[in-house]
């Protein structure tokens, strides 16, 4: 008569588990449920709105760095999915887990940000230059007393041949102090050529 207590209390004890585990799930199925629903639209919504930015970075963006565009397209895209993700967990019930993730999310973007504002700060840079119409490669410009000849204009760097070596400054420089540098020749050429 004793083993058989123990046995019983055992077996009410797994019982009352299960039976408060399937209440719990059923309780948590409609918010589940939704949290679903909710991925499936917010994914269907970053997909039309990744296509639309592809599409408006080709058109005003058609000749540069094909890496430009895929940068700008990967920042957009991991900042959607992070609010979907955050938002998924608010949907399920995790608010105080999406708070904290929001809240780490923060501070890890703003040391992130201090540790490489030199490289945004030359990204940022290089995307003006990308698109300044006055600032291509073949042309001559000084850079703060450098005079050269641009080769190459990077999303974060520019090359320059100065006296046939090969210079490399970080675009937020360049950004600040380049001057164009007209070419006498093709003056000359066109000014010859409306004379005639």
């Amino acid at each position: 008569m004793t083993d058989t207590l123990p046995l019983q209390s055992g077996q009410s004890l797994v019982e009352e588990a299960l039976n408060r585990f399937v209440t719990d799930i059923t309780a948590a199925l409609p918010d589940v449920l939704a949290g679903v629903v909710f991925l499936v639209i917010a994914s269907v919504g970053i997909k039309v709105v990744m296509t639309v930015l592809k599409a408006f970075l080709r058109r005003t963006v058609p000749g540069e760095s094909p890496v430009y565009r895929q940068f700008v397209a990967t920042v957009v895209a991991v900042f959607l999915w992070f609010g979907v993700g955050l938002s998924f967990l608010s949907i399920v019930g995790l608010e105080g887990i999406a708070t904290s993730l929001g809240t780490a999310a923060g501070f890890l973007a703003l040391g992130v940000s201090y540790a490489t504002s030199s490289m945004i700060a030359d990204a940022v840079a290089g995307v003006y230059l990308l698109r300044d119409r006055d600032f291509n490669p073949g042309d001559t410009v000084d850079i703060g007393g450098t005079e050269g000849v641009v080769q190459s204009i990077e999303l974060r760097k520019t090359r320059l041949t100065v006296d046939d070596d090969t210079v490399v400054r970080g675009n937020a420089e360049i950004e600040k102090k380049w001057t164009k540098i007209d070419d006498v020749d093709t003056e000359t050429t066109v000014a010859a050529t409306a004379d005639d």
